[in-house]
């Protein structure tokens, strides 16, 4: 799997250890042939997003579209899942980052883990969804070496 992300932001750091994040993330959860894109975006163009799509007027996070919640978008043909898009505010996560104390790369990878679930099909709209998913996040970010 070759991991590529889309920097509208023009984010400048070295994010190479996200492929390992991501790829340990999709083993866990048993996803093989998959295809999805990251998009790093500023607070105006998640706020943008988020209006739009989600009809909340402001700066958020991450935003995920996942593609395979509407079955028109589905073709099993393919041979492989088009899972969706995750978008991540940069301005955001480093603001999170020094917030929660903790590094960027930590930060990052929380929100990219968050989406990935997020287009696999989880939620944490009740606590029930959140403890699963949450608890997934920790040990795939603890898997991987990167914790608080």
């Amino acid at each position: 799997m070759n991991v590529e992300i889309n920097n509208e932001f023009g984010y400048k750091n070295d994010y190479s250890y996200l492929d390992e994040v991501i790829k340990y993330a999709l083993a866990l959860e048993k996803v093989d042939n998959a295809i999805f894109s990251i998009i790093f975006v500023s607070n105006e163009r998640i706020q943008q997003i988020n209006r739009d799509y989600r009809h909340i007027d402001r700066v958020t996070d991450v935003i995920s579209f996942a593609f395979e919640d509407n079955k028109t978008l589905v073709n099993h043909d393919l041979g492989f899942r088009f899972l969706g898009e995750i978008y991540i505010c940069i301005p955001r996560m480093q603001e999170q980052a020094k917030n929660y104390g903790h590094s960027e790369k930590r930060e990052l990878s929380f929100l990219v883990v968050h989406g990935i679930l997020h287009l696999l099909g989880y939620d944490h709209q009740t606590k029930e969804e959140e403890s699963i998913m949450f608890s997934k996040q920790e040990v795939i970010l603890n898997g991987t070496n990167i914790t608080r």
